[in-house]
């Protein structure tokens, strides 16, 4: 359905015209995203990318070709060939993978609005990580409830990555907005103390939430999510 959405929709887009043709129109855009900033890292100035801050990969790479502005987006296979199909001046990535990369070029034919969702997108790849979908995870724990590794691994995307969520919590860049003291085992015991801020303090935050804690453990099945 929501394939079919977007076909319909494409076809009322391919009747008007567009302005984003130029390396400047989708710079432009792409530096509105949170995080990011501009760079040219090779010799071959030709090249000029929008990298995101956290981790510095590219998400949108400009370059010109045969008279026209190409870009690269990276995409989702579940889209890369609905896009290709969409529009003939979207094909298989220039110079990257092809199978998770598109290139569009523009020469006008491909409407605004469809370029930037495409980069918008690919931003969102390029941005999101275990680690931040692990804090998002936990976030969702409501007060006075607990879940476990696997349960956050689960709601994070990937039930098999629980050593990764206890990584995550381990290194929990903001307590106060991300309560990695709601996590505990599959048993319901709490976790390492002096990731917490100390000895008992797992338990105190627990407690402040009116969760019960009887020797180490919270009972699951009546504080699991």
């Amino acid at each position: 359905m929501r394939v079919l959405y977007f076909q319909e929709e494409i076809a009322v887009r391919k009747k008007e015209s567009y302005a984003m043709t130029t390396r400047e129109s989708v710079l432009h855009y792409g530096r509105q995203m949170k995080n990011v900033y501009v760079d040219t890292p090779f010799r071959d100035t030709n090249w000029v990318l929008v990298r995101y801050q956290e981790n510095r990969k590219a998400f949108l790479w400009t370059y010109e070709m045969e008279g026209k502005v190409w870009i690269n987006v990276k995409v989702d296979p579940e889209w890369r060939d609905f896009w290709r199909q969409a529009y003939a001046s979207v094909i298989p990535a220039y110079h990257q993978n092809k199978e998770h990369w598109n290139t569009v070029i523009l020469d006008g034919t491909v409407p605004d609005a469809d370029i930037e969702r495409m980069i918008r997108e690919s931003y969102d790849l390029v941005s999101d990580s275990p680690s931040k979908r692990i804090y998002e995870a936990v976030k969702k724990i409501p007060k006075g409830r607990v879940a476990t590794y696997s349960q956050v691994a689960e709601l994070a995307g990937n039930k098999k990555m629980c050593r990764a969520v206890g990584n995550a919590l381990h290194r929990n860049p903001d307590p106060d907005g991300v309560p990695c003291y709601r996590v505990v085992n599959a048993k319901g015991e709490l976790s390492g103390e002096f990731a917490f801020g100390g000895p008992g303090k797992q338990k105190e935050l627990l407690e402040a939430d009116g969760i019960e804690v009887v020797d180490g453990r919270v009972d699951l099945e009546k504080y699991g999510i």
